[in-house]
């Protein structure tokens, strides 16, 4: 691994920068401003970038989707922005249309919703609702650090088990095991599972890639402690990033399984709309030497584009490199014994709460 000279890169962030090329004619912003940018000219260097939570209050906060390439239809995200810093991270572009810099503005300046539960309580108490299961963490991370101020996937997650409605985690923290005893609650009538990413098992590589997340090792041993309480355990090796961490595959797979994993899954990089940009900076920075080769692939994956938004094969990739993949996958899954995602999640036991917060009798 080398790393370039960049003057922009900020230690404990993932972005190189806030400078991409966005797409709604907002100019490209420096990270600071006049008054941070007068402060290193006299005093030698600015302060460490802070992150700011402000507080949203939408009206709705259940989402849906018709996505055919999507194994659920309805989403929560408590949280916009995420700490974590994943340069890869494909959410990063949302931030433009709050005229943010999907860059370091997307992990630095972040929204927490702190009416999610009540909002989610009312939905569901709706004559007309009917259950399935919820996804959460299908944008920004439901345990980013800011959880443990707010709550907030806490709360909702009361809220499911109060109503016996079936939820399923994304995440890449091991905080996630903070709220192990609601989940195994959950578990027992099949109400639940955890999916955790895993990128790579290299420490230092995780460091930059996704500098705020938690360690590899930290997520594997989350991966034991939740299957230890009887909670189904997934692991989705996303992304995987050729040249960078693809020749981890079976190492992963193999680590997955000794720690309770039940099932595996996997997407290849994806790099919409500003996230391009991003990422080809975060490959000068911090491996100049495969660049070039890291971008052909990816393009080769993508049919020839940094990144192909079609239905399936946005989840899949395209081509000879994908193919590839796709047959290591199955053959280290074979070996430790892994298989498709199987959560066989129930809806049949769920009780509409009235909105003043007690469930319905009938």
């Amino acid at each position: 691994m080398q790393k370039a000279n960049h003057p922009d890169s900020k230690k404990g962030r993932g972005a190189p920068s806030n400078r991409t090329s966005l797409r709604f004619n907002l100019p490209d912003r420096e990270w600071d401003g006049d008054w941070m940018d007068g402060c290193q000219v006299h005093d030698g260097g600015a302060p460490q970038l802070r992150t700011t939570v402000t507080e949203e209050h939408p009206k709705s906060i259940l989402s849906f989707n018709t996505s055919p390439d999507l194994p659920f239809d309805r989403s929560v995200n408590a949280y916009r922005g995420c700490e974590h810093g994943c340069i890869y991270c494909y959410a990063r572009p949302s931030h433009a249309f709050h005229d943010l810099s999907p860059g370091l503005d997307f992990e630095s300046r972040l929204f927490a919703k702190p009416d999610a539960a009540k909002l989610l309580r009312k939905t569901l108490s709706k004559p007309g609702y009917r259950p399935a299961p919820i996804a959460i963490g299908t944008n920004t991370d439901p345990y980013q650090p800011i959880e443990r101020t707010y709550r907030i996937t806490r709360q909702i997650l009361e809220v499911m088990a109060e109503t016996r409605h079936p939820i399923v985690i994304t995440t890449k923290s091991a905080k996630v095991t903070d709220d192990i005893a609601l989940l195994a609650d959950l578990a027992k009538d099949q109400l639940t599972g955890v999916a955790l990413s895993v990128t790579t098992l290299d420490a230092k590589l995780a460091r930059i890639l996704e500098p705020r997340a938690s360690t590899p090792m930290k997520r594997l041993d989350a991966v034991r402690d939740l299957a230890d309480a009887g909670i189904y355990v997934h692991v989705n090796i996303a992304p995987i990033i050729p040249a960078i961490t693809d020749h981890e595959i079976e190492s992963i797979v193999a680590a997955a399984a000794v720690h309770g994993a039940r099932s595996i899954s996997w997407i290849p990089i994806r790099l919409p709309h500003e996230v391009a940009p991003l990422f080809r900076n975060w490959l000068d920075m911090h491996f100049p030497d495969r660049a070039d080769k890291v971008m052909r692939i990816i393009h080769d994956l993508r049919g020839g584009k940094d990144n192909d938004p079609a239905f399936f094969s946005r989840m899949l990739g395209v081509g000879a490199w994908a193919d590839l993949i796709r047959s290591r996958i199955r053959i280290a899954k074979a070996k430790h014994a892994l298989d498709n995602s199987k959560w066989n999640i129930r809806s049949d036991l769920f009780v509409p709460p009235n909105c003043d917060g007690q469930l319905s009798l009938f």
